[in-house]
């Protein structure tokens, strides 16, 4: 369906991800259309799977999440069945806010939102408990630049 985005449709896609609870009505005023065809598309597109679904975003820091960190982990088993168990415990871990498998030397990246260092090592003894890991580094992001979650819609 990316083929078949015009620039309204481009247009609805970056004010609904500035803030998707903006009413129908604000949405068409600000992509220049009127409402019954801006819902239409809207509609389209979520019937596409271009907009999976429509969330907030929370403040992580004001949740008392204020350590961030990134998780590269290495491993020497690459069977299926340790690929399921993996994510399985993955995906159990609401601190995994991000999951990633990479090509390279780093097998997988996640993101974890912790209280601090100690809620930390406690997903950590956690996630070995559950799968076995050769490897894991963890990271911690001193300064969030840049938030994800807005894609590059434009043209």
């Amino acid at each position: 369906m990316a083929g078949q985005l015009d620039a309204i449709d481009r247009k609805i896609l970056a004010v609904m991800q500035e803030d998707a609870g903006l009413p129908l009505e604000e949405i068409a005023r600000r992509v220049g259309a009127s409402r019954t065809p801006v819902w239409n598309r809207i509609r389209r597109m979520k019937e596409a799977g271009v907009i999976r679904r429509e969330s907030v975003i929370l403040d992580a820091e004001k949740l008392g999440l204020e350590a961030c960190f990134f998780v590269l982990i290495r491993t020497s088993e690459h069977e299926a069945e340790w690929q399921e168990k993996f994510l399985r415990a993955v995906l159990a871990r609401p601190e995994v806010v991000e999951a990633h498998r990479l090509a390279g030397d780093i097998d997988y990246i996640l993101k974890v939102r912790v209280k601090n260092a100690r809620a930390y090592d406690d997903f950590y003894q956690a996630l070995i408990a559950d799968v076995k890991v050769f490897n894991v580094t963890a990271l911690l992001s001193m300064q969030e630049i840049r938030e994800a979650g807005a894609l590059p819609v434009a043209g």
